[in-house]
């Protein structure tokens, strides 16, 4: 069911290997950030914001630019439009999928033991800053990242294998490079749990709103763990 139906259908003229060229540039730039803040002492936390921040928002905006020389723009293209009824089934699709991914992440943590942290996890949980840092993180995992990712995956990549294979085979393939692309080998399973509500949002909405909306509630609960962490409000992840 789509809550865009008024949107013109047109056909846009970058694939899969956009997506590739974005997922490379990603990578590059999150090797040259880390590279670059590399040192024997320990960064401060505004220097890891940057260094996770930046690859995402230039991978984002790089998706978009990408529409909007060789499609239609991210509206049409992605799927990016505001509506209110997409990210209230958004939120709702978010919330029930706490009820899983929760107990499972309870269950992933007693299987697999101290690998089960997150990348961010490992990497903002052992740094201690102000609550005005905190609140940076909190802002960062909670609601950015989510931003950057969908439009990366479940816009750029959706919309290539959407445009080929249809929507079922673009959740098929989302849901699983969302996964892999973490690069957390061990929790490939958790992310594929965590990754399928999402998705579901994005097809039964058939807009992008849904699925950034399901993926900012999913990290609502690790943004708040990060922030009173990095407070010093709460032991170390």
């Amino acid at each position: 069911m789509s809550t865009d139906q008024h949107l013109p259908a047109r056909r846009h003229r970058w694939g899969i290997g956009a997506f590739v060229v974005v997922e490379a540039v990603y990578l590059l730039t999150a090797v040259l950030v880390a590279l670059a803040v590399a040192g024997p002492q320990p960064n401060h936390v505004s220097v890891v914001l940057i260094a996770v921040g930046v690859p995402s928002l230039l991978a984002a905006a790089l998706a978009v630019v990408i529409t909007r020389l060789r499609g239609n723009g991210p509206r049409i293209d992605l799927r990016l439009q505001w509506s209110s009824r997409a990210a209230g089934i958004g939120v709702l699709f978010g919330v029930a999928g706490l009820f899983v991914t929760v107990p499972a992440s309870l269950l992933w943590i007693r299987v697999v033991g101290d690998d089960a942290t997150s990348a961010a996890g490992e990497v903002f949980g052992g740094l201690r800053g102000g609550w005005g840092w905190a609140i940076a993180v909190f802002v960062l995992i909670a609601l950015v990242a989510p931003v950057c990712e969908e439009i990366v995956y479940r816009g750029l990549l959706w919309g290539a294998v959407d445009q080929r294979w249809g929507r079922w085979a673009a959740f098929g393939v989302t849901t699983v490079v969302f996964a892999v692309a973490h690069l957390e080998w061990t929790r490939i399973p958790l992310l594929l749990v965590v990754a399928i509500p999402i998705g579901l949002a994005r097809l039964y909405t058939d807009n992008l709103c849904a699925g950034i909306l399901a993926h900012q509630v999913t990290n609502l609960l690790p943004g708040l763990v990060l922030m009173y962490t990095v407070a010093g409000a709460m032991p170390a992840v």
